[in-house]
C-alpha cells in the first residue's frame, strides 16, 4: 500500500499548505479560486464523462443509482456524518463538508484510482498511484485554500478508499478491464459535472445520492460482456 500511503501524505502536506495560505486570502479571492475549481471540475468531468463506452449504460446507472440513493437516504446520512466531524474538528468551517466532498470525489473518482491501487495490489508497482499523488496534492493545496480544513480529511477517504481496491487487488483485477473502467470512468465523471454545478451555484444536486451508480455501472456492464 506504499501507493496509496504517499497518496494520503501529499494530501495531507498539500492541505495544510494551502490552509496557511488561505488564512492570509481576502474573501473575495477565495471566492475567485472556488469559480475557478467549479469550471475545471466541468474539464475533468467532461474529459471523464467521454470515455463511456455505452451510454445508456451510464444513463441507467445514474437513475438507479439516484433511486437507490434516495431510498437510503444517502446525502442525509452521510452528511450528517461529515457534520459531526466537523463539530469536532473545526465548528467554525463554513465550508468542512463542501470541500471534504469536493476533495473526495476528485480525487477518489477516476481511472488512475481504480487502475492505480489494483495493478499495486497485484503486482507491487505503485508507479500510477506515485503519478496520481504528485496530482493530488497540488490540488489540495488549491482546494484547501479556499475551502479550508475540511479537505485535509479527505485523505482519509484515499487511504479506505485506494488501500481496499489495493488490498482487494487480486479479486478485483477485472475492473481494470477497459469496458469497466471506462464505464466507471465516465459515471465519475458526471458526477464531477454536478459538483461543478454546485460549486458555481448553478443548481444544488444531491451528489451523494448519486454514488450508486458507480456500483450500477460495474454491474450493467458486467451484464452485457
Amino acid at each position: 500500500m506504499k501507493g496509496t500511503i504517499i497518496n494520503v501524505i501529499t494530501v495531507i502536506v498539500g492541505s495544510s499548505i494551502g490552509i496557511f495560505v488561505g488564512d492570509k486570502l481576502p474573501e473575495r479571492f477565495k471566492a475567485v479560486i472556488i469559480q475557478a475549481i467549479g469550471l475545471f471540475t466541468f474539464l475533468i468531468g467532461t474529459s471523464m464523462m467521454l470515455k463511456g463506452e455505452h451510454f445508456i449504460i451510464v444513463f441507467l446507472a445514474l437513475v438507479l443509482g439516484g433511486i437507490t440513493g434516495e431510498a437510503l437516504r444517502l446525502e442525509t446520512h452521510l452528511t450528517s456524518v461529515i457534520e459531526r466531524l466537523k463539530s469536532r474538528v473545526s465548528p467554525d468551517s463554513p465550508h468542512f463538508v463542501e470541500g471534504f466532498v469536493t476533495a473526495t470525489l476528485i480525487f477518489c473518482v477516476g481511472a488512475m484510482t481504480v487502475v492505480g491501487s489494483i495493478q499495486e495490489g497485484l503486482t507491487g508497482d505503485a508507479t500510477l498511484l506515485y503519478t496520481k499523488s504528485v496530482m493530488d496534492g497540488i490540488t489540495s493545496l488549491t482546494l484547501a485554500s479556499s475551502f479550508g480544513i475540511g479537505v485535509i480529511f479527505s485523505a482519509g477517504s484515499v487511504l479506505v478508499i485506494q488501500g481496499s481496491l489495493t488490498l482487494l487487488g487480486s479479486k478485483l483485477q477485472f475492473l481494470a478491464n477497459p469496458a469497466y473502467i471506462n464505464n466507471l470512468t465516465s459515471v465519475g465523471g458526471v458526477l464531477i459535472i454536478a459538483l461543478g454545478f454546485e460549486l458555481l451555484q448553478i443548481k444544488k444536486i444531491k451528489i451523494l445520492n448519486l454514488l450508486p451508480a458507480l456500483v450500477y455501472a460495474v454491474l450493467f456492464t458486467l451484464l452485457v460482456k
